[in-house]
C-alpha cells in the first residue's frame, strides 16, 4: 500500500540513470555553480525569479560564490502600493474573477531605475542580478532559471505568503490565488518562454530549503525526450466541502483528517514533472514542457490552434459518501471573451468511474417549461437567506452508472450528485465555474463560498431541458470498431465541443492510431494496462487503474495492452480536426 500511495503521489519519469549533472541541496547547487564559474573572472550571473519563488533562498544559494556587486531586480519595479493599484482595474473587486492581463513584467518596472540597476552592473566584476525581472536588468553571461511549481505556490499561499511585491498582507487565499492567475503567473510565463531556450542553469526551488540544479542542455533534452513518449504528471489531491472517500481508499493516501474531494491528475498548468536523473529527482512545471516542446506534444494542428497552451484537462470529482457538488454553469464562448479576455471557454464532461450502490447522480440541465425569472428568483431568495433553493423544481436529477459518460457544453446547468466518482474531462480555461446554489453550505474555512448568480443567469440555456439532455447529451456512445482485438467507442462529441472522447477495450492489445492531436487518457478498468510501440519509438509504459497519462502526438501510433490477458478499459480524449 505504501508503494502504490507513493508511486500515486510521485510518478517519477526517469531521465537518465546517471544524474548528468543533476544535483540537489543547497550545498550541491552551490558547488556546481562555483564550478561553473571556476576561473572567470568578470562575470555576471543573472538569476530570473517566478514570481512567488523564495528570492532570499536564491539569494542565499549564490550569494557565497564571491560577487562584489549584488542587484535586486524587484527594486527596479513599481513599489508596492503602485502596483497595487496599477493591477486593480484587472483584478476588479470580484472574489474569484478577474480579466485576463494583456500586460507584459516589463510594463511594471521604471525605465530610470533599469537604467541605474545597468549601470551598476557595469561598474562590477563578478556581480549577480536576481530577482523577477532579473533579465529586463540585462542579460548576463550566465542565466540561472529559478522556477516553482502552481501547486506549491497555491500551499505557501494558504500558510500565509504573498503574492509578489504587493503593500496587502494577509488576503484570503481565493484573492491571493486570482492575482497569480489573472496576472503574476501570466507575466512570468511570458519571460519563462524566452528564458527556456538558452538558460545555463535550471533551479527547482519546488521543496522549500531544498533546491535542485540542472545543467540548460540537460533540461532541454529532458523536455524534448518527454515530447516523444507516454508520460505522467505528478497528481495532487485536496479536501472540499463535498468531498468523499472513494480516491483515498483507491489509492491508499494519506488520512488527511477530512475528505478528498478533488484529484489533479491531468492539468499541466496545475501539475508538475518529476524528472529523474539517477537518484536526483528535478521538478519542473508540467506547463514548461508545453512551452519547450509545443509541436512534438500538441501535434501540429492543435499547435497551430491553442499556441502553447494545453487544451484538455482531466480531473476527478469524488462525491461516493459525500455530498452533491454546487449546481453550476460555465460561460459561453462570447461571454468568457467579452468578459474576462480568454479565447476558449470550459466545455466539459463526466465520465462515471464509479458509483456509491447500483446508480449515482449528475444534475444536468432544466425541467421543461421553467419559467427563467422564476428560478432567477427563487436562486436570489436562497442565497439571501429565504427558502432554500427547491433544485429538484427547476432542474433535472439523472440516474448514472459506471462507465456512463455525460456530455456538459458550456451553457448547461450541472453538477455531479452524491455518490458518484467523476473523471472530469474539459477545456482547460478550469477557473470559470459559475455557482448557482451551494445547497447552503460554508467552506472547510468556515466561510460561504462564492456565489455567481448573475454571471450563471447571463449563460444558462433554457432550452438544454430534459428532452434535449436525453437526446444530445447522455448515452451518446457509438461503436468506431470493433473485432478480435477489442473496440473503440465513441463516448462524446457534443456539437459545440471541441473535444473527441473514446472509449479503448481490449484483454489483448489495442492499436490506437494517431490524428494530429496529443491524446490524455485514464485507465477506467483493469489493475493495470501497458503503453508500446509498435515500432519501438517509446519503451513500454506502465499505467495503473485511475491513472492519467498523456501520448504526445510525437510519440506515434501506440498500443493498448492487457498483461494479465484481463479486460482493460481507457477513456481517451484529443482535440478533434
Amino acid at each position: 500500500m505504501t508503494q502504490r500511495c507513493e508511486e500515486m503521489l510521485h510518478p517519477v519519469m526517469p531521465v537518465s540513470p546517471q544524474a548528468g549533472g543533476a544535483c540537489r541541496g543547497t550545498a550541491d547547487c552551490a558547488a556546481a555553480l562555483a564550478d561553473a564559474l571556476a576561473g572567470r573572472g568578470q562575470v555576471t550571473v543573472v538569476a530570473e525569479c517566478y514570481p512567488g519563488v523564495d528570492q532570499q533562498e536564491v539569494l542565499d544559494l549564490l550569494r557565497p560564490l564571491g560577487f562584489d556587486t549584488v542587484v535586486h531586480a524587484d527594486d527596479c519595479a513599481l513599489d508596492p502600493t503602485q502596483l497595487d493599484a496599477a493591477l486593480a482595474r484587472d483584478l476588479t473587486g470580484d472574489r474569484v474573477f478577474g480579466i485576463m492581463t494583456v500586460r507584459q513584467l516589463a510594463d511594471f518596472y521604471l525605465p530610470e531605475r533599469l537604467a541605474a540597476a545597468r549601470a551598476r552592473v557595469a561598474a562590477g566584476q563578478r556581480v549577480l542580478v536576481y530577482g523577477v525581472g532579473a533579465t529586463l536588468v540585462c542579460g548576463g553571461d550566465v542565466l540561472v532559471y529559478a522556477d516553482i511549481t502552481r501547486w506549491e505556490l497555491q500551499l505557501r499561499f494558504r500558510r500565509g505568503a504573498d503574492n509578489w511585491r504587493t503593500a496587502q498582507h494577509g488576503l484570503p487565499k481565493l484573492s491571493k490565488y486570482k492575482r497569480g492567475y489573472f496576472a503574476e503567473w501570466r507575466w512570468g510565463d511570458k519571460v519563462k518562454k524566452r528564458c527556456l531556450p538558452h538558460l545555463d542553469f535550471y533551479l527547482d526551488t519546488t521543496r522549500q530549503g531544498d533546491p535542485a540544479l540542472l545543467p540548460g542542455d540537460a533540461y532541454r533534452a529532458a523536455l524534448a525526450a518527454l515530447a516523444r513518449r507516454p508520460l505522467r504528471m505528478a497528481p495532487y489531491y485536496d479536501p472540499g466541502v463535498w468531498g468523499g472517500d472513494w480516491m483515498q481508499r483507491t489509492f491508499a493516501l494519506p488520512d488527511n483528517g477530512s475528505n478528498y474531494a478533488w484529484s489533479f491528475d491531468g492539468v499541466p498548468e496545475e501539475n508538475s514533472l518529476l524528472l529523474g536523473f539517477g537518484e536526483v529527482v528535478v521538478e519542473t512545471p508540467a506547463i514548461n514542457l508545453v512551452f519547450a516542446q509545443p509541436r512534438a506534444l500538441l501535434g501540429e494542428r492543435v499547435h497551430a490552434r491553442f499556441g502553447t497552451e494545453f487544451p484538455i484537462r482531466f480531473d476527478m470529482l469524488d462525491t461516493i459518501h459525500g455530498q452533491n457538488l454546487s449546481l453550476q454553469v460555465h460561460p459561453l464562448t462570447e461571454y468568457i471573451q467579452d468578459t474576462f479576455n480568454m479565447r476558449y471557454t470550459q466545455d466539459e464532461s463526466y465520465y462515471i468511474l464509479d458509483t456509491e450502490g447500483e446508480a449515482g447522480a449528475v444534475w444536468l440541465g432544466v425541467k421543461p417549461g421553467v419559467d427563467p425569472g422564476e428560478m432567477a428568483a427563487a436562486l436570489r431568495a436562497a442565497q439571501a437567506g429565504g427558502e432554500p433553493f427547491d433544485a429538484a423544481k427547476y432542474c433535472n436529477c439523472f440516474p448514472v452508472q459506471k462507465h456512463d459518460h455525460v456530455l456538459i457544453p458550456a451553457g448547461t446547468v450541472h453538477g455531479s450528485g452524491a455518490g458518484t466518482m467523476v473523471l472530469e474531462i474539459s477545456a482547460t480555461p478550469y477557473i470559470f465555474t459559475f455557482k448557482l446554489w451551494d445547497w447552503g453550505r460554508v467552506d472547510l474555512d468556515g466561510k460561504p463560498r462564492p456565489i455567481h448568480i448573475d454571471h450563471g443567469l447571463a449563460n444558462i440555456q433554457w432550452d438544454r431541458d430534459t428532452a434535449f439532455c436525453q437526446q444530445h447529451l447522455l448515452h451518446q456512445d457509438k461503436t468506431v470498431a470493433d473485432g478480435p482485438a477489442g473496440s473503440v467507442v465513441r463516448t462524446g462529441l457534443a456539437e459545440r465541443e471541441f473535444l473527441d472522447t473514446f472509449r479503448l477495450t481490449t484483454a489483448t492489445a489495442l492499436d490506437i492510431p494517431r490524428d494530429g492531436s496529443v491524446h490524455m487518457l485514464n485507465l477506467v478498468e483493469g489493475d493495470e494496462a501497458r503503453i508500446t510501440s509498435p515500432s519501438g519509438a517509446f519503451a513500454p509504459f506502465t499505467v495503473r487503474y485511475a491513472q492519467t497519462f498523456i501520448l504526445p502526438e510525437a510519440a506515434g501510433p501506440y498500443r493498448l495492452e492487457s498483461p494479465a490477458g484481463r479486460t482493460v478499459r481507457a477513456v481517451l480524449a484529443r482535440v478533434r480536426g
